[in-house]
């Protein structure tokens, strides 16, 4: 097991330089001049000039980047060009309202999805063509468009949770648990219907298998033998799906938290590209990359657990 996390922080190391590169890259493209928009359109020229020596802007890309690496690696990921914030102070202060998205939608569509694929896997096959229906559905649906719908239905047709804002659990708990209902719902469609596919596919393999038809002939009882048996053996395909719709749930998180107007990374994200504010930009986007190495990890330590033939391996 100790092979497989050195394995992945060792590559870790050179995807943060690429992701951080990347990024860099495309901010410059941006239209827009950060100095030009902190100071205004009555500044003088002057003023003007010293800014930008002062956030190296005058400098040619290649030696800006290669500043903001040196930076980083003395543990500095800069301040915000606008608020003069750290960008580590904000990172860690919108950060725990993504994460509780994302474990969130994570939980709600893998107990929802393996569910409803056991379920669609010992029935019949009209049961698994109305599951096809509803799984393709529930995919091809965006995250944007149904949380639009859900604020339609349960905030103002019917105002039973908040249609935005975030309240602070040492605030309210009530209320924060009301106010990540919809955003949460929203997010989990997706993985739901991926999950629950894969649990289903998965399932129908493993039924049809020597050893599952000799635990039948035995007077196992069928509860047992799908849930204790098939379930377990299906737990690699399952545990790949849940890494996959929850490092789909990151990018995913921009759009939900600005439709709910939650103070997460994803709003945070976007304020701080409208404003050209790169250091932000550059810290969030390594954060939700480190998010992602993470995942992997997990899921990684997961299958040498369920399966020890990966583990030796």
């Amino acid at each position: 097991m100790f092979p497989i996390i050195f394995r992945r922080l060792a590559l870790a190391v050179p995807l943060l330089v690429i992701v951080s590169a990347i990024t860099s890259l495309l901010e410059s493209f941006v239209p827009g001049d950060p100095a030009r928009t902190i100071l205004g359109i009555n500044a003088t020229q002057e003023q003007y000039d010293a800014l930008r020596a002062t956030l190296h802007l005058d400098k040619p890309f290649a030696e800006q980047y290669w500043l903001y690496l040196r930076d980083i690696l003395h543990g500095d990921f800069g301040s915000s060009l606008f608020s003069g914030e750290s960008v580590l102070a904000l990172i860690g202060q919108r950060l725990p309202v993504t994460l509780i998205l994302v474990i969130g939608a994570t939980v709600l569509s893998t107990l929802v999805g393996v569910l409803l694929g056991v379920y669609s896997a010992t029935r019949g096959r009209v049961s698994r063509r109305l599951f096809d229906i509803v799984s393709l559905l529930g995919s091809a649906l965006p995250n944007f468009w149904l949380a639009l719908m859900l604020v339609s239905l349960f905030a103002i047709r019917f105002p039973i949770f908040p249609a935005t804002g975030y309240t602070p659990f040492a605030q309210s708990p009530g209320q924060w648990a009301a106010g990540l209902v919809l955003p949460v719902i929203a997010l989990s469609i997706g993985g739901v219907a991926l999950i629950s596919k894969i649990t289903r596919d998965a399932m129908l393999s493993t039924l049809g298998l020597d050893y599952i038809r000799t635990l039948r002939a035995s007077g196992v009882r069928p509860a047992s033998i799908v849930w204790k048996h098939a379930l377990r053996s299906c737990g690699l395909p399952v545990a790949t799906a849940i890494g996959i719709t929850m490092i789909a749930y990151i990018p995913g998180t921009i759009l939900v938290e600005n439709i709910f107007t939650l103070p997460g990374l994803g709003t945070t994200v976007v304020d701080a590209t409208n404003q050209h504010d790169l250091p932000v930009v550059q810290g969030v986007a390594i954060t939700f990359t480190m998010l992602v190495i993470a995942i992997n990890l997990l899921v990684d330590v997961l299958y040498s657990l369920l399966n020890p033939k990966v583990r030796v391996a």
